[in-house]
């Protein structure tokens, strides 16, 4: 059997034979094709419509007429850094290296030119998609001698299988098997981690949080000891819950260029490159399909509401979020959306004072999230968010706002415990000011953190890992239980 080369013996015999680079998943982890088609939906949607038909005239011409209507930004896309060290030492050591890819040649190019360490670029054109056997003939008119071949896939076995020897990058078990018993390994680049965890960020898992607010009803009409009621509600967690991770999904494809010039969204796996853009579209599809599924059982009317937070939502991820102020009302809006939505599940009223408490809080949230934001930029000595219509010179305005939105829905929990429909509710109704306090602290707190730069991207996250938020908010429901069974 074939041996497989060490980093310690990386340098014998063949090694200073020319190396053959491919370009998506190798020298990056992403797919250019994929990220010029989400590119070109975000600018040109009517265009996009015409993807289907140019496909069907060969991967060549659809490369070529994406290329004509986008340019994708070759600058930020993410790297094997790995690899790319690997590449310079080699560079260095004085060995010819040539850059062979299927994607079109103006992405081929810029990214030759970004590294500045290939002699030679072979891509794809209109009339020529190089991959597979046709990428082999063009090296091989190149290197009649021999070659290197460096790349990621089963689509490379043809090349690894006349190339002198072979280095893998991020192949799976089964295309490694198969090259190290046709060809010698001279080096190896092994993906990083349990793909599940890379699946659960993407997925943002601890963010079906956010759905227990199907719940407040339950909370406010105690109707926890029903159990028809209480299952319904359990469903619509659910189907609310996957309707979300794919609304994440499609968002973060949707971001992607702007998220990878973020300080902290770079690490995103779709902006990282560790998911990549087709599976992402798969399991969005997927998961909208069950939500939906799930809904309907629950009730028409209540698939209705997740319909309708669907549409809000993608409103706002690719078109309101990028206007100031117009962003965290819509926030506010969809947090309190998925409380009328438990209302509809349960068939239990909302009152017009919860949905003002509702409306107070989540805008004082948004905020903080904005703030928190800026905060982070103004540290970093940058004046504007990327994508979105904000300047750290607006925390003037924001701060003021955000903290009179916290205090607006102390006021309206204060009115709500003075009205005589409250005090025919709870037996301790005076035990709800307690309650009104703790709600002053955790959100005063809440803005405390984020003016130090200590406020996580999302208060939720922040509120779930903070010990403070947690013993606050978790002492307050119990003051409302308690108000309203126990008389002492």
């Amino acid at each position: 059997m074939l041996a497989t080369l060490t980093s310690t013996d990386a340098t014998v015999g063949t090694n200073d034979l020319p190396l053959v680079v491919d370009l998506d998943g190798t020298l990056t982890p992403t797919d250019t094709l994929a990220e010029s088609v989400v590119r070109l939906t975000k600018e040109h949607p009517w265009n996009s419509l015409a993807v289907p038909f140019w496909l069907l005239q060969g991967r060549a011409v659809l490369k070529a007429r994406v290329a004509e209507r986008t340019q994708l930004p070759v600058a930020t896309l993410p790297l094997r850094q790995d690899l790319v060290d690997y590449l310079r030492n080699e560079k260095a050591r004085g060995r010819k290296l040539m850059l062979a890819t299927a994607a079109h040649r103006s992405i081929a190019e810029p990214f030759a030119d970004r590294l500045d360490v290939f002699d030679t670029v072979l891509a794809s054109d209109e009339n020529t998609n190089l991959k597979g056997r046709t990428k082999l003939a063009a090296i091989q008119q190149h290197y009649p001698q021999g070659f290197v071949y460096a790349g990621d896939s089963k689509a490379d076995l043809p090349i690894w299988s006349h190339a002198n020897r072979a280095i893998l990058v991020g192949t799976s078990r089964k295309v490694t098997d198969e090259v190290r018993g046709k060809t010698v390994i001279e080096r190896e680049f092994v993906s990083e981690g349990p793909k599940w965890k890379v699946w659960m960020r993407a997925l943002r898992v601890h963010q079906w949080a956010k759905n227990l607010l199907l719940f407040v009803p339950l909370l406010t009409g105690f109707g926890f000891f029903e159990p028809e009621r209480l299952l319904a509600v359990l469903l619509a967690f659910i189907a609310f819950s996957l309707a979300a991770s794919a609304t994440y999904l499609v968002n973060d494809l949707w971001d992607i260029d702007s998220d990878r010039v973020h300080l902290r969204k770079r690490h995103r796996p779709f902006a990282s490159g560790k998911i990549g853009i087709g599976q992402g579209v798969g399991v969005a599809g997927l998961l909208l399909c069950t939500s939906l599924a799930v809904a309907s059982a629950v009730s028409l009317q209540f698939a209705g509401m997740l319909v309708l937070y669907l549409v809000m939502t993608s409103a706002y991820s690719w078109t309101l979020k990028r206007y100031v102020l117009v962003d965290v009302v819509m926030l506010s809006v969809l947090y309190t959306l998925r409380i009328l939505a438990g209302s509809v599940a349960a068939h239990m009223a909302t009152t017009s004072w919860l949905l003002a408490f509702s409306i107070f809080v989540f805008i004082s949230l948004a905020l903080v999230k904005r703030c928190s934001e800026l905060v982070s930029l103004q540290q970093c000595g940058k004046q504007e968010a990327h994508g979105r219509d904000y300047q750290v010179s607006d925390l003037a305005v924001l701060w003021p706002l955000g903290c009179a939105a916290s205090m607006a829905s102390i006021v309206v929990f204060g009115l709500y415990i003075s009205v005589p429909e409250t005090r025919m509710l709870y037996a301790r109704d005076e035990l709800l000011w307690i309650a009104a306090l703790g709600l002053v602290y955790w959100q005063a707190r809440l803005w405390i953190k984020t003016s130090r730069g200590e406020m996580h991207d999302d208060p939720l996250v922040f509120a779930i890992r903070d010990a403070g938020s947690r013993v606050t908010v978790m002492a307050i429901l119990a003051l409302i239980l308690v108000s309203r069974f126990i008389k002492f």
